[in-house]
């Protein structure tokens, strides 16, 4: 349908009475169902690890606040009664398996991740697999950050949480943080406060008074940057594709129920939606660390901020409110396109990279092969997710921490 001024919100605006209960009865069904599912997957990890926990949890008192995990192992019960009275924030770092804290003095190059969950759910041990994964490949030290959930504590409260927690890992002498080498990265909601974080001008001042110019990239992955647009429009600005295996083919997305009630707990009535903290896409250049690497999901409604994002700030013409990114085909199995512009480019002048992972639907590097699919849906899932990694890291030793 033709974009329209109808699609357009200046403000959070104020919801009826039947709409409100709507939404909010959707969102609290979703944080009940999720800390519930967590709270097993919890249980399940201790009694089945993985092999892709976290190698520190760090606390600090920074936030008092903020929840703290609910299972630990029965050998630290002492240590979960104290956290739970002084409310700790814990966090998770992952150290490279090459590197030896005993051995080694050296500092590492550093990345921070956020997690997603709409901002309202979800926890640092949803990106266990991909942290870990990322530190070993790349040996790179990765920090998981936690942050207050909507809608008992709305924007802005999360993204200050993360600036307080940044700027106590910087004060951290204990860890091999290589203060002149960070970058932050953000998953869906995540990838939003990863932008949103780098403009804080505390985050700036912390990264000053350590000798480093700040954050030297930032990378959201599947980020929703521009809440001025109804999910409604957004809906139709991605690719549907029939010849894709189930729970890829979807008519509908999933994003576009979720994300509404994502939005009535995380944004105030009344809140202005061009404000570079909640729509990201308005951050002027020079508020943002100097690399950029937006990452989009083809079959995610999102997909159409980031590329537009992306194009602005690379200095290239933005497509219309009609185009749609990546095309009508269905590709290869497991194979990213970064030699098609429509998925992937880079503008070295101006710090910026973009790749849009084809035939993919939001937080296919997260979600469990359940709601992926069939066998195929989960293979192509699962070497597109190492692929990406492989790319980020590449860029970010090629690109980015070079002196």
């Amino acid at each position: 349908m033709p974009f329209s001024k109808d699609d357009i919100l200046e403000v959070q605006p104020q919801l009826t009475l039947l709409s409100s209960l709507q939404r909010g009865g959707r969102a609290y069904a979703i944080i009940a169902l999720t800390r519930s599912l967590t709270w097993v997957r919890g249980w399940l990890h201790y009694l089945f690890p993985t092999g892709n926990e976290p190698d520190i949890s760090k606390s600090y008192k920074t936030r008092a606040h903020l929840p703290v995990k609910c299972v630990l192992p029965p050998y630290r019960s002492t240590y979960l009664l104290e956290t739970m009275k002084s409310r700790l924030t814990i966090t998770s770092i992952f150290i490279p398996v090459t590197y030896s804290a005993k051995s080694s003095t050296e500092n590492l190059p550093t990345l921070f991740t956020i997690h997603g969950g709409g901002f309202t759910v979800g926890n640092p041990d949803d990106d266990n697999k991909w942290n870990r994964m990322f530190a070993d490949t790349h040996e790179v030290l990765v920090i998981a950050l936690n942050y207050s959930k909507a809608p008992f504590y709305p924007f802005p409260t999360g993204i200050h949480d993360l600036e307080a927690l940044i700027m106590a890992f910087l004060a951290d002498d204990s860890l091999p943080i290589d203060r002149s080498q960070c970058s932050i990265a953000g998953f869906s909601a995540g990838g939003n406060l990863a932008l949103a974080v780098t403009q804080m001008k505390d985050v700036k001042t912390a990264f000053k008074q350590h000798g480093s110019t700040g954050f030297k990239a930032v990378i959201p992955l599947y980020p929703g940057l521009d809440r001025t647009v109804t999910r409604d429009y957004k809906a139709t600005l991605r690719q549907y594709k029939a010849g894709l295996s189930p729970n890829r083919n979807s008519t509908t997305d999933s994003l576009h129920g979720s994300g509404k009630a994502f939005d009535w707990s995380y944004i105030p009535v009344g809140q202005d939606l061009r404000d570079p903290l909640v729509s990201p896409i308005y951050a002027p250049r020079e508020t943002l660390p100097p690399h950029i690497f937006l990452i989009a999901c083809e079959l995610d409604l999102s997909s159409h901020d980031a590329w537009r994002m992306a194009c602005r700030l690379a200095g290239r013409e933005e497509p219309s409110m009609d185009e749609k990114p990546g095309r009508e085909e269905c590709g290869e199995t497991g194979k990213l396109e970064l030699l098609d512009e429509k998925f992937a480019w880079e503008a070295l002048e101006r710090g910026v990279r973009w790749l849009l992972v084809p035939d993919v639907v939001h937080g296919f590097d997260h979600l469990p092969p359940l709601l992926l699919g069939d066998e195929t849906s989960v293979r192509d899932a699962e070497m597109k997710n190492i692929k990406v990694i492989e790319e980020v890291g590449h860029w970010l030793k090629t690109r980015v921490y070079v002196q």
